[in-house]
């Protein structure tokens, strides 16, 4: 639904049945039709754990589920602009339920061996819905009459009614169950996905702790408030998340996603070569995304995000130095669309150019910053601060994917070339931000990335940081690590020799600080 979501409108805007129909929208009136699945998705977002906390996390995906379907048979039925965009205001809204409840709820009820594989598979999925739809929407395009886009929209339904039916048969977070002290379902669950139902099997029991300890962060974090993250401890990391959110939408990458035609259209390409040529970058999302689920985890987080911006840069600019060189202006418009105001001379060979650098900047995209920032956001904060600081850098991420929409269109009929070297500058910005600002957190637990907050070591040098904190012990003298963590106890032992440990912590106060 989510891949629905982001190329619903891009098989769309190039063909003739569209434009015909909704009086060929200008390029404002087409950025508010593009934007107002983002808008949606904003307010959904940040509505959402309200209802999942409260009410659950199946119920919350059955909202998000219902919203879709209701907003797709608006769009499928829609009579002008006005009534499509407030369907795409529904449907977004139930992405924005579905982007910030579907991973929690995966991440709550997968083992601990497998969580960062299921947490890959979302963004996976997201790049296959995407090649989908268009796919979808280049097939209805052969239809003639209105039934091209409203079969095309209309088909959007069929995920929510999968997800409706299927969210049925799935057991509820054990984690909102132990939150509700319903404790016997949740052994039961976790056995169930764990070991078959065997309670007694080891991997339940630790399953079981873990929940245990974050219950007890819950409750701790219900009087953490949204003020809070910017208290000196967090402020840096509320910073970080929200310029990694804002960054990937700024790089340039969403104008390919939602306006690829008329990129290929300043190329030279119209009709049916235009959404052939098109529908090859979203094939290379999806190729380029899966081996990038073992990729990050094998080199680091900043490598991967400060290389994909020096490429992103390299491909942005050389599309504006092509396009500046190359094409020839269209005051009248392109293939009727008078948002596209140049375009390069039939069978140049600089427009294979172009495509070439579009495809190259999905390449370099895909496996850096388009998988890298949810994975990247997921683990700055601490157990108390992540439920606030993750619906704000995620609400940050559709705020300027809304932003996107509505400006691309003018930015392409007003500056036309000149909208590259914009996205070329803000990904050079956030490659020497990312530098400089964002730390190494592959291979560090959930306290050692907090600890390296507070010591205030430079980005550059966190990959490599070893930080010394206070071991906790139980009765007899079994070290747990923090608040239990046997993983980071673990990784200790196998560090250098020398290692300060510190005094066992006994209270309850003092773990809790």
């Amino acid at each position: 639904m989510f891949g629905f979501d982001i190329s619903s409108m891009s098989s769309m805007i190039g063909t003739k049945k569209y434009k015909e129909y909704f009086s060929h929208p200008n390029a404002t009136a087409q950025g508010g039709i593009t934007g107002a699945m983002a808008a949606g998705s904003f307010l959904g977002s940040l509505l959402s754990p309200n209802f999942s906390d409260t009410f659950g996390r199946k119920l919350s995906l059955h909202i998000c589920s219902v919203l879709w379907i209701a907003g797709s048979i608006i769009q499928s039925a829609a009579q002008d602009e006005a009534m499509l965009i407030v369907g795409r205001v529904i449907a977004g809204m139930g992405v924005g339920f579905g982007s910030s409840v579907a991973p929690v709820y995966c991440s709550e009820i997968s083992p601990p061996k497998i969580r960062g594989l299921i947490s890959g598979l979302f963004q996976f999925s997201i790049t296959v819905g995407i090649m989908l739809l268009f796919y979808i929407g280049y097939a209805c395009h052969f239809i003639n009459g209105t039934a091209s886009f409203r079969l095309t929209w209309g088909l959007q339904m069929i995920p929510g009614f999968v997800l409706i039916v299927g969210t049925l048969f799935l057991p509820e977070s054990p984690r909102w169950l132990a939150n509700h002290d319903r404790w016997e379902e949740t052994i039961q669950i976790v056995a169930n996905v764990v070991s078959k139902g065997d309670v007694e099997d080891e991997q339940v029991k630790f399953q079981l702790e873990e929940i245990k300890e974050q219950v007890i962060i819950d409750a701790q974090a219900k009087n953490f408030g949204f003020k809070d993250l910017w208290r000196p401890k967090t402020r840096r990391k509320i910073i970080v998340g929200i310029c990694a959110q804002m960054w990937q939408q700024l790089c340039g990458m969403n104008v390919m996603m939602y306006y690829i035609v008329y990129i290929f259209n300043m190329a030279g390409y119209t009709g049916n070569s235009n959404l052939v040529a098109s529908s090859i970058q979203y094939v290379l999302f999806v190729l380029v995304t899966f081996p990038a689920l073992f990729l990050i985890d094998k080199i680091g987080r900043r490598p991967v995000l400060v290389a994909g911006g020096v490429f992103m840069f390299s491909w942005l600019f050389a599309v504006a130095g092509l396009l500046a060189t190359y094409s020839e202006p269209a005051p009248q418009g392109v293939d009727g669309d008078t948002t596209v105001t140049i375009r390069i001379p039939d069978k140049h060979k600089s427009a294979k150019g172009v495509i070439a650098c579009s495809y190259l900047l999905v390449c370099s995209f895909a496996p850096t910053w388009g998988i890298g920032i949810w994975i990247y956001c997921s683990k700055i904060f601490n157990n108390m601060e992540r439920a606030k600081g993750s619906a704000v850098t995620t609400a940050t991420n559709w705020a300027f994917n809304f932003a996107l929409a509505m400006f691309v269109p003018s930015a392409f009929k007003n500056i036309s070339w000149k909208t590259y070297i914009i996205f070329g500058v803000f990904s050079v910005a956030l490659t020497v931000q990312c530098f400089f600002m964002f730390p190494e957190t592959r291979g560090k637990t959930l306290e050692e990335i907090d600890q390296m907050w507070v010591d205030n070591i430079p980005a550059w040098k966190t990959g490599s940081y070893i930080p010394q904190l206070p071991i906790i012990e139980d009765e007899e003298g079994n070290k747990l690590g923090l608040l239990g963590n046997v993983e980071y106890v673990e990784r200790i032992n196998s560090k250098e020799e020398g290692l300060i440990l510190q005094s066992s912590v006994t209270d309850s106060n003092s773990q809790s600080n």
